[in-house]
């Protein structure tokens, strides 16, 4: 009993924590590199695909909206959408993109709900106008919150889709043994993803994703990327079609899918499978490879998935994993390679108009020199900035993002000791 009380404590925590670090990216909105990396030069990429055992053993389904599907979908055709064999794309709108059909997710939805719930209101306007519908105020942006975008139509609809998706999904391809979700703004590292699912049984009813809790509910983050078996497909498409109305009042009142669909897996008996590091939430000049706050340390675990990608940073993940496999014979790609390879290069002493994420705030140090002076004498320090006339400072190296109100630097010797003494990753840790 005592051992069963560990594990559920673990998992409360460990959701808890997660859950803390979403909210500050809803809170704080998305950042994105913007393909500014100056070491990786990108050369011609190679045409042919990669080694993938056994990848026609998974449908990859991607979701998007009618809003960004011209702007973000058509790069996936070049880049990790190019050498899979079976996907297919769910959105709010049926159309052509690339000549791809975009298959509308909510189709058989029932007129009951689409005509008179209104966030719906967006939905026929589509349908009974097509892109001609569309107003400017679908498009404008609204800053993220710790419940979402609840003022974008687009955002509000959005919710609607996942449990007519994952149903529209396994009729599309019910033989698939894996179903991998995905959104436009994800990359995916199939070599990377294909090792580390050879790991399970797809027989057995999987549900894996980067843990996050609403309520009392433990789901897996959409954006971040989700894997589900064809046993579990089955059975949320069953216990959708059985209880659809009663499901449908459940998403009504609620504000986030994901959560939706994590609450009927686990009401049919499928409990979310913890895949943090693996499937980020961030995208790589957000992410922190030394990070001790959760219950896992990135360094040797797989780098599958990360999100809040822009078509050039999906790109140059893209264009860098062909000139990294045309180099080496390693197809897993590690969130210390990651860090090697992609964030370490661009670190140095001084980066003006810039801001590395340090979020240690030291109120009494108001110049450059004195941010800088404090953190090279301080023993856990090894980055600070500058950001709107205070100095932050941080206890390991993360990359970050263009701002002009910022100023930023790293203390290259102490990161070049961490990662030293850092773990050798003789193989990688699947957290199995």
């Amino acid at each position: 009993m005592n051992s069963h009380r560990g594990i559920r404590r673990r998992i409360a925590v460990a959701a808890t924590l997660l859950t803390l670090f979403l909210i500050y990216h809803f809170t704080f909105g998305s950042v994105s590199y913007h393909s500014s990396y100056n070491a990786f030069n990108g050369g011609s990429p190679k045409p042919e695909c990669p080694n993938l055992p056994k990848v026609e053993d998974i449908l990859v389904v991607m979701k998007t909206g009618v809003t960004e599907a011209l702007d973000k979908v058509p790069i996936h055709f070049q880049t990790t959408l190019r050498c899979i064999p079976n996907y297919v794309i769910y959105s709010d709108f049926e159309e052509d993109v690339g000549g791809v059909t975009i298959h509308n997710a909510l189709r058989n939805v029932s007129p009951t709900v689409t005509e008179t719930i209104p966030d719906f209101e967006f939905y026929n306007r589509l349908q009974n106008r097509g892109r001609e519908g569309l107003q400017s105020q679908d498009f404008a942006d609204e800053a993220n919150s710790a419940i979402g975008k609840p003022n974008n139509p687009g955002w509000k609809l959005d919710k609607w889709k996942f449990l007519p998706m994952v149903r529209e999904a396994y009729s599309y391809k019910p033989d698939a043994k894996w179903f991998v979700f995905m959104e436009a703004d994800t990359y995916f590292s199939w070599p990377t993803l294909l090792a580390w699912l050879s790991h399970f049984d797809p027989s057995k009813p999987y549900y894996i994703g980067t843990e996050t809790q609403i309520a009392d509910v433990i789901f897996a983050h959409g954006g971040s990327g989700f894997v589900i078996s064809n046993p579990a497909m089955k059975l949320v498409a069953d216990e959708y079609t059985k209880r659809a109305d009663e499901l449908h009042e459940y998403t009504d009142a609620h504000w986030a899918g994901d959560c939706v669909l994590g609450k009927v897996l686990s009401t049919v008996g499928v409990p979310l499978t913890f895949s943090w590091p693996i499937l980020q939430n961030s995208n790589v000049g957000e992410i922190d490879e030394f990070t001790t706050t959760f219950y896992r340390r990135p360094w040797c675990f797989p780098a599958v998935a990360f999100h809040h990608l822009s078509p050039s940073d999906i790109r140059f993940l893209h264009d860098f994993e062909q000139q990294r496999r045309a180099k080496s014979s390693k197809p897993i790609l590690l969130h210390s390679d990651v860090f090697k390879e992609l964030i370490y290069p661009e670190l140095s002493n001084v980066r003006d108009s810039w801001d590395n994420l340090c979020d240690q705030e030291q109120p009494t140090l108001s110049t450059f020199h004195e941010c800088q002076s404090y953190c090279q004498d301080s023993d856990d320090c090894v980055q600070f900035v500058m950001r709107g006339g205070t100095c932050y400072t941080g206890s390991t190296p993360r990359l970050g993002f263009s701002n002009s109100d910022a100023r930023s630097g790293w203390l290259i010797k102490k990161i070049e000791n961490m990662v030293d003494q850092a773990p050798k990753c003789a193989r990688p840790d699947f957290g199995l």
